[in-house]
C-alpha cells in the first residue's frame, strides 16, 4: 500500500506532522522530490526540529527513510541532518539513497545566489539552495548521478570539463565570478562518495520488493500544488513537480500502487517568497496571525523569513486538491484561529469586473481581487479536544464550509502542533 502526503497550497501547511503522526503505522517513507530548499517542522518527545532533506518519519526505529531519485541530493547537508538528530539523542535512522538521485553541487548554491543578486527586484524569492541551477542541469543533462561516483574516474574527470566549460562562460562574461576548477570538482566529488557511500543502493528496486511483500509506503512531498512547476504560479514555482502522481517517478515505483492522497489544508494561508497571494492580509492584522500560527510564529523552516499571511482561500485550495488528485484532507492549524470574532475566508477571486471560483493562470490571477465570505469565530481555545462533536458549533461550521467549497473530504483535524493532537472524523462529504 501507498499513500502520498502532499501539499494544496504554497507549502507550510503542516505536512511534516501529518508525515510523522502517519508514519507510526508505516515501514517506509521517500522524499521524491525538492531538496533542503524547504523544511517539515516535527514537535516529538524527543524536541522540536526542522527537517530538509531527511523524511520526517526518520523519528521511529521500525522505519526506512528513502531519498528517492528525483531528490535533489546535499549530500553534506544530509550528514549534516543526520548528526543534527543524533546530537539530540534520535537513534540513527535506517537511511537509504537512491543510486539514482543527482548530486546538488556548492556551484549550484553560486548560481542561485548570483542570478538573484542579478534580478534584482525582479528576483523569484528563492531559497539560494541552488535547485533551480541543479534542475536545469539535470534536464540539460550535465549533472551527477550518485552512481557515477562509483563509475570510471576518467569519464568522470571528462565529464567535469565540459560542465566547466560552460559554467565558466556566465561566470566569467556574465556574473563576473571565480572560475571552477576542474581539480577542486572531481575532488570534492570523490568526498561525496564517501560520505554517501554507506547509504547508496538501487530504491526502486528495494521499493518493488517492499510492495510484493506488502509494506506500507509513505511518500512525502514537499512545498504544495502552487508551487508546481508545470501547474502553480509560475514563475514563482519551485523547479520539480509537487504533485502527488509525480511520487511515484521520483521513487520510481508504478503509477498505479499509490492508493491514497493525503492533500494536507491550512486552515488559514500561508505563503514564503513571492508570486501572488490574493487572500493576502497586511499590517496588525497580519502581524497578529503570524505571531500567533504554527508553533512559535510562522516563519520559514529554511529560511526564517517571516511568512505572508492571509485568509483561507477555497479556489486556490479546491484547485490544489484537484491537481493532488486528493482521496482524503487533513486540515492543520485551526487551534490558532480560536481568538478571532470573525473569520474571512476568500471564495471567489473577482478579476475585470467578473466573478470567478476557477483558478487562473498567473497574469490573471495577478489582477484577482478576494471576494470573502466572513463566517462567526468560535472564540476560545480547542487543544485538547481529540472528539469531533466537542468542538464548537461555530468550529464544525467552519471545518464543513472549507469541505464542501473544496470538494473533498477532511478526515483529519489538527488542532496543535504535537504528533497526536489531532481528530479523526468521518466525513460526510459527498459531491
Amino acid at each position: 500500500m501507498v499513500k502520498a502526503i502532499v501539499g494544496a497550497n504554497w507549502g507550510d501547511e503542516g505536512k511534516g506532522k501529518i508525515t510523522d503522526m502517519l508514519a507510526e503505522e508505516s515501514d517506509i517513507i521517500v522524499r521524491f522530490q525538492g531538496g533542503a530548499n524547504a523544511g517539515h517542522t516535527i514537535i516529538n518527545d524527543y524536541g522540536k526540529f526542522a527537517l530538509h532533506l531527511l523524511p520526517s518519519g526518520v523519528f521511529y526505529n521500525h522505519t526506512t527513510s528513502v531519498i528517492g531519485n528525483g531528490v535533489a541530493l546535499n549530500i553534506p547537508y544530509l550528514v549534516k541532518e543526520l548528526k543534527s538528530l543524533t546530537d539530540r539523542n534520535v537513534p540513527m535512522p535506517k537511511i537509504l539513497v537512491s543510486d539514482r538521485a543527482q548530486i546538488l553541487m556548492p556551484y549550484h548554491v553560486a548560481f542561485d545566489t548570483y542570478e538573484e543578486a542579478r534580478l534584482a527586484g525582479k528576483s523569484f524569492g528563492s531559497t539560494k539552495s541552488g535547485i533551480a541551477p541543479f534542475y536545469s542541469d539535470k534536464y540539460a543533462k550535465i549533472g551527477f548521478q550518485v552512481n557515477e561516483l562509483f563509475g570510471d574516474e576518467q569519464e568522470l574527470k571528462e565529464k567535469i570539463a565540459n560542465v566547466c566549460t560552460l559554467k565558466n562562460v556566465m561566470l566569467e562574461h556574465l556574473y563576473h565570478q571565480p572560475l571552477l576548477n576542474e581539480e577542486e570538482i572531481f575532488n570534492t566529488l570523490m568526498e561525496y562518495k564517501e560520505m554517501v557511500e554507506p547509504y547508496v543502493c538501487d530504491t526502486s528496486a528495494f521499493l518493488h520488493q517492499a510492495l510484493k511483500d506488502g509494506k506500507k509506503i509513505l511518500l512525502e512531498g514537499q512545498l504544495g500544488s502552487l508551487k508546481d512547476t508545470d501547474h502553480g504560479i509560475y514563475p514563482m514555482v519551485t523547479s520539480s513537480s509537487t504533485l502527488a502522481p509525480y511520487g511515484a517517478i521520483g521513487a520510481g515505483i508504478p503509477a498505479a500502487s499509490i492508493t491514497d492522497v493525503v492533500t494536507v489544508v491550512k486552515a488559514y494561508s500561508s505563503a514564503v517568497g513571492a508570486g501572488a497571494f490574493v487572500s493576502e492580509i497586511f499590517g496588525d492584522e497580519a502581524d497578529e496571525l503570524r505571531r500567533r500560527g504554527g508553533d512559535g510564529g510562522e516563519f520559514g523552516a529554511t529560511t526564517g523569513r517571516p511568512r505572508r499571511m492571509g485568509w483561507f482561500d477555497a479556489v486556490a485550495t479546491r484547485y490544489g486538491v484537484r491537481m493532488q488528485g486528493t482521496t482524503e484532507v487533513a486540515l492543520t492549524v485551526l487551534d490558532v484561529l480560536g481568538y478571532l470574532d470573525e473569520i474571512p475566508m476568500c471564495v471567489g477571486y473577482e478579476i475585470d469586473g467578473k466573478i470567478t471560483k476557477d483558478f487562473p493562470t498567473t497574469p490573471q490571477l495577478e489582477k484577482a481581487k478576494p471576494v470573502l465570505k466572513t463566517m462567526p469565530g468560535w472564540k476560545s481555545d480547542i487543544r485538547g479536544i481529540t472528539n469531533y462533536e466537542e468542538l464548537p458549533v461555530e468550529c464544525r461550521n467552519y471545518i464543513e464550509t472549507i469541505e464542501q467549497e473544496i470538494e473533498a473530504p477532511i478526515t483529519m483535524v489538527s488542532n496543535g502542533p504535537g504528533r497526536h493532537e489531532i481528530i479523526h472524523r468521518k466525513s460526510n462529504f459527498s459531491k
